[in-house]
């Protein structure tokens, strides 16, 4: 496997991670408000925030990565003034 596609694979699986924690950690925030810890739920949210704001950086980024890596394969065509 190419390095650049393996890197890509890595970090997009390594978002989804992150996603998915976020979203477990969402629930037990909203757990914890329900039994009356809301101070403590709104801070678990503050943190979660840090997820939000750098998601649209990171699909950007595994974007021009993508991109980047099926441009440098895709077939050359060839030039008859070659």
């Amino acid at each position: 496997m190419d390095e650049t596609k393996l890197f890509a694979s890595v970090l997009t699986q390594i978002n989804e991670n992150q996603l998915a924690l976020g979203a477990a950690i969402e629930e037990l925030s909203n757990w914890i408000a329900q039994r009356g810890a809301t101070e403590i739920a709104d801070n678990i949210r503050c943190a979660l925030q840090a997820i939000d704001r750098n998601q649209e950086f990171i699909s950007l980024a595994l974007i021009s990565i993508s991109t980047d890596f099926k441009e440098s394969q895709a077939p050359k065509k060839h030039d008859p003034n070659d």
